[in-house]
């Protein structure tokens, strides 16, 4: 939908560190700095905004520049809410993204709040510095490097879990994000937890996938613990009022879901391949 530049408040608040925690995630640093950045986006003040526009941008967020103290960044304000463009959208879920995301350790989704602007409840979430989009790789014909091969394969096989488990059915290759060593980052999560009927029935991606097998062959096995243990009583005291029972009732059939195609996956490849 919109290009985002890096995670670096600015080097004295922010470092950028070699490893990370699981394969193309924020980095082990990034990750104990996003109570600041959630603090920053509450509490800064806005010096300038502008609306971004154009018929990719159908939910006509606002990038606010932020300031406090000597530290200057950008933010993507959306309030986006009810039906839109042909779907339903919801900041709420921006934020309730964000919760799941940090609660299960995947530390793929930048930092995200409420804030008010102009009067009114929205998501703000952090603006990424140096990084593209998969249609910019595309578009400019980047190759990845071999080696970075096996980790980005990882990274998608976890993007798909986790867009499974939140049902975000706009998935696509301007809401992928490629920090400048490859890591993997996820934005634009507003069409996400549906309750419909074909989203509690399937999974968006699994070996029936409409345009074929699109599976979660590998993934960490302490994230499947921690989604195998939820239930709604959890799932609401992470995400409090930004998601509805219903909303999470979906969530815990999905899951029941993706625990299915997990076992047949480890039934035809074995533990040691699925789990890592």
């Amino acid at each position: 939908m919109h290009r985002r530049r890096g995670w670096v408040i600015s080097v004295a608040a922010l470092s950028l560190a070699a490893g990370s925690l699981l394969a193309l995630q924020f980095t082990a640093d990034e990750l104990k700095q996003r109570e600041t950045c959630e603090d920053f986006l509450r509490t800064a003040e806005v010096v300038s905004s502008e609306q971004m526009g154009g018929s990719e941008a159908v939910t006509k967020p606002w990038i606010l520049t932020l300031e406090k103290g000597e530290v200057t960044h950008r933010g993507l304000w959306k309030n986006a809410q009810g039906r839109m463009g042909g779907y339903w959208e919801g900041w709420t879920y921006e934020i309730a993204a964000y919760l799941l995301d940090k609660h299960l350790g995947l530390g793929m989704v930048p930092p995200t709040v409420e804030r008010r602007f102009r009067g009114e409840r929205g998501s703000c979430q952090y603006w990424i510095d140096d990084s593209m989009s998969l249609r910019d790789r595309d578009e400019k014909r980047i190759k990845m490097p071999l080696a970075k091969n096996f980790s980005w394969n990882r990274a998608t096989y976890l993007q798909r879990f986790f867009d499974n488990l939140i049902a975000n059915e706009d998935r696509h290759k301007n809401n992928v994000f490629i920090a400048p060593d490859w890591r993997m980052i996820l934005i634009d999560h507003s069409r996400s937890f549906r309750t419909s009927g074909r989203f509690v029935k399937t999974l968006l991606y699994s070996a029936k996938n409409p345009e074929g097998p699109k599976l979660m062959s590998e993934l960490p096995r302490a994230i499947v613990d921690k989604v195998r243990s939820l239930d709604l009583a959890g799932i609401k005291a992470v995400v409090g009022e930004y998601l509805t029972d219903a909303e999470i009732e979906a969530v815990l059939v999905r899951r029941d879901l993706i625990l299915q195609e997990i076992d047949r996956l480890i039934k035809v490849n074995g533990e040691a391949k699925v789990l890592y």
